[in-house]
């Protein structure tokens, strides 16, 4: 099945690549749900969200950042579980405050399950809108993707939006050049290197969890300093307010930065 997206069309290589691992989730029974246009939610994804619960790294992170895909809730779960303070992005960062906030405190308080809290609609109900200056500095990132490679290499469904969240962060000194970068996926969509074309702006993985391992990625790729404003697409650009933002501050958040 040829599944177009409205972000089709921008890197050909990383198109043909995401539809032939679209097609292979389904022929093997292996998504849940349509796959075709998403993060693929997956057979597994709560065994490879506890096989990442086991890395000391995942462990020793106070504050951990989640994407908001479906996959991922069994990873913002675990977070919430372990008492960690979980960062969300909302959802195409259509809002100013283009992250919110959550807690296992915050939940236990108003009776609700963590499994349910842990979905993307429960987070951005009960979550707290944070500005970039009232975040914490962040220990660990989890990014959503439709295929990844052994060596870090890493493909979403081509919006742009988890580089561009890292970029904003990384510009607000919310991640370093220590902070992990993980994913969990299932098992068939890592693919060889030579697949998966990565581009200056692509932020690689650190490590990958699957349904039946997880693995450190001796990745050769830099990560990019900051925004590539080369990179940056013109519905980004009008449709992310804390992209405008950056782009365009105001003289008070010149003043405030300064």
């Amino acid at each position: 099945m040829t599944q177009s997206t409205p972000w089709s069309d921008r890197h050909q290589g990383k198109d043909i690549l995401r539809q032939k691992i679209w097609d292979r989730l389904k022929t093997h029974q292996a998504a849940l749900g349509e796959p075709w246009g998403h993060i693929p939610n997956f057979v597994g994804a709560e065994q490879a969200a506890l096989n990442l619960a086991q890395l000391p790294q995942w462990q020793q992170a106070e504050v951990i950042k989640c994407n908001p895909d479906q996959p991922q809730a069994p990873v913002r779960q675990q977070a919430l579980a372990a008492g960690k303070c979980l960062y969300m992005a909302v959802p195409r960062l259509t809002e100013a405050h283009c992250f919110v906030a959550l807690t296992r405190e915050t939940l236990d308080k108003k009776g609700i399950s963590l499994a349910e809290g842990a979905t993307k609609a429960q987070i951005l109900t009960h979550g707290t809108p944070v500005r970039f200056d009232a975040m914490r500095a962040i220990d660990l990132v989890v990014v959503g993707c439709v295929a990844v490679t052994s060596s870090g290499g890493r493909t979403g469904k081509g919006a742009g939006f988890a580089d561009l969240e890292l970029a904003l962060l990384q510009e607000h000194q919310l991640i370093s050049a220590q902070t992990t970068i993980v994913t969990t996926v299932h098992d068939l969509q890592v693919v060889p290197s030579e697949q998966l074309p990565m581009q200056p702006h692509d932020w690689p993985l650190d490590w990958i969890a699957t349904p039946t391992q997880v693995f450190a990625t001796p990745t050769p790729y830099a990560r990019p300093q900051g925004i590539n404003l080369q990179q940056l697409q013109k519905d980004q650009r009008q449709q992310i307010p804390a992209l405008r933002a950056y782009l365009d501050p105001t003289p008070l958040d010149k003043t405030s930065t300064a």
